[in-house]
């Protein structure tokens, strides 16, 4: 699934071609997404110009004078740029979103796990988007709030970290890899970890996300960004998807556990 650093991955890719844009057409060849597309999208978004685009959590927002469109990638999605709008689509390419300028931006999910949802209101008080937590490279993400957050809470700090109420955007790659730079048990009740160690894991998921941004996000199923290319994060991993390997610290073998069903990797010698 497409996590924080692969969707602001995306959104800088894109959003050179599409701002202050207007959109000329849309085609929808599939509608049948997580969330069926409203037949009303193509009205509303038609002749607009796209303003602005950001990124909250996972979504993608872009702006126009008459609302906003919220893209959601799913767990298979993409958007690419079609430079001359030629290029045929493909199978799973459910959306074009067609640009006065002659670019095309191109939807696709395999899957239909993703989301193209139309709203005349303020979009960050979209029901799937008001609650929230703050963003992980933000200002609100602090050694305070963390510290905060975690008092009386029996959960493991794995777990209340990729909480999206807690915080946004800490998937279960970036999640264990923080925890890795932290030294802190994935598993440890997150109630009996110190301030001072949670000032570390703050500092640890602000490097890993930063990091990931900037290697252009982990490709580890299909996800490629709005040029088509690949990310090179994964290049990077110091414990996902190293299951019995030797820390690249202490030469410990890393383990894999699972917690609230996801895969779990650590070093038992490096955290604690």
């Amino acid at each position: 699934m497409p996590e924080l650093p692969e969707v602001e991955t995306t959104r800088r890719g894109i959003a050179p071609y599409v701002v202050g844009e207007t959109v000329k057409d849309i085609v929808i060849r599939e509608r049948r997404l997580r969330w069926p597309i409203t037949t009303r999208l193509r009205r509303s978004l038609k002749d607009q110009l796209l303003q602005k685009l950001q990124r909250r959590a996972k979504y993608l927002l872009f702006h126009s004078e008459r609302g906003c469109l919220i893209l959601h990638l799913g767990m298979s999605g993409s958007l690419r740029v079609i430079l001359d709008g030629k290029q045929a689509p493909q199978k799973h390419d459910h959306v074009d979103i067609i640009l006065a300028g002659g670019h095309v931006l191109r939807f696709r999910d395999p899957r239909k796990f993703g989301a193209l949802l139309w709203t005349g209101a303020d979009p960050f008080q979209h029901k799937l988007i008001r609650r929230l937590g703050p963003e992980p490279l933000g200002a609100g993400f602090t050694p305070e709030y963390l510290y905060a957050r975690t008092r009386r809470r029996a959960a493991a700090i794995k777990t209340l970290i990729m909480d999206s109420r807690i915080v946004v955007g800490v998937g279960n790659i970036y999640a264990n890899e923080a925890l890795f730079l932290a030294g802190i048990h994935p598993k440890r009740k997150a109630g009996r970890i110190a301030a001072a160690r949670l000032s570390r894991l703050v500092e640890a998921v602000r490097t890993v996300l930063t990091l990931a941004i900037k290697k252009g996000g982990a490709t580890l199923r299909d996800f490629s960004n709005g040029e088509g290319k690949a990310g090179y994060f994964q290049h990077q991993f110091q414990v996902y998807g190293r299951a019995n390997q030797p820390c690249k610290q202490c030469k410990t073998p890393i383990k894999l556990a699972r917690l609230g069903q996801r895969a779990t990797y650590y070093c038992p010698r490096c955290q604690r």
